[in-house]
């Protein structure tokens, strides 16, 4: 597959020349402190199902965000070059990807997630050369997935859950997973800029099934969302 991505992702990274922290979350980035990591927003294609995102679900047994839905990534190590090394040292960690496979196409704004301190920068890239990924460490990594934008906007998977905090925010239930928190606020803010989200009905609610521990996610771009909380 070219390395050059594929006309569809064009919008999308038009978009992103003027994105700003504030078109993801509704917490300001502080200017200094904080715990630099990234987190890889990785869009392939397939055949029968076409473009995708990959995600992975963490292992239920987990201290911190049992079962929750994440995108690779972690906090930077020193030898980090940049956050895409940081980004794709950690999905080759989690889930085997090939950093060779991946085409960095853009860094999004740092956002920052107050409860863990994380600065996290988000990294769009390209799946120029996809392969079979798995988790590498099955007592932290779960499940991983290639989520279909198809199923994403799709308004049947779209909804919004309540957390037992009282937080409310955008959610997306596609191959078995329900993705919320951090990772579905990125993921509803690129579906909108790449042109791609469906009208959805915003009043269907439902409540965060109980998964391990549930802390509050970060806000993000959801009207309602009220409270912030720990990188998922």
């Amino acid at each position: 597959m070219t390395r050059t991505p594929p006309p569809w992702i064009d919008p999308l990274l038009r978009r992103l020349g003027t994105a700003r922290a504030e078109d993801f979350t509704q917490l300001t980035t502080p200017e200094q402190g904080g715990r630099e990591s990234a987190v890889l927003v990785l869009l392939g294609e397939e055949p029968t199902a076409g473009p995708d995102l990959l995600v992975l679900q963490r292992a239920a047994t987990l201290r911190n965000h049992a079962g929750q839905p994440a995108f690779p990534g972690g906090a930077a190590d020193p030898e980090d070059a940049d956050a895409p090394a940081t980004a794709l040292r950690e999905a080759n960690e989690e889930v085997d990807l090939d950093p060779a496979s991946v085409t960095v196409l853009a860094e999004l704004p740092k956002l920052w997630i107050p409860v863990s301190d994380f600065v996290v920068t988000p990294v769009l890239a390209w799946w120029h050369a996809p392969h079979p990924v798995h988790p590498r460490e099955p007592a932290e990594v779960a499940h991983v997935a290639r989520l279909p934008i198809a199923e994403l906007v799709d308004p049947e998977n779209r909804m919004r859950v309540r957390h037992p905090s009282g937080w409310i925010g955008p959610a997306f239930s596609a191959r078995g997973m329900l993705v919320w928190g951090f990772t579905a606020g990125v993921i509803a803010t690129l579906l909108e800029m790449g042109g791609w989200a469906r009208p959805w009905p915003r009043d269907r609610v439902i409540d965060l099934p109980p998964v391990g521990a549930t802390p509050a996610p970060s806000a993000g771009t959801d009207e309602v969302d009220e409270m912030a909380g720990p990188l998922t």
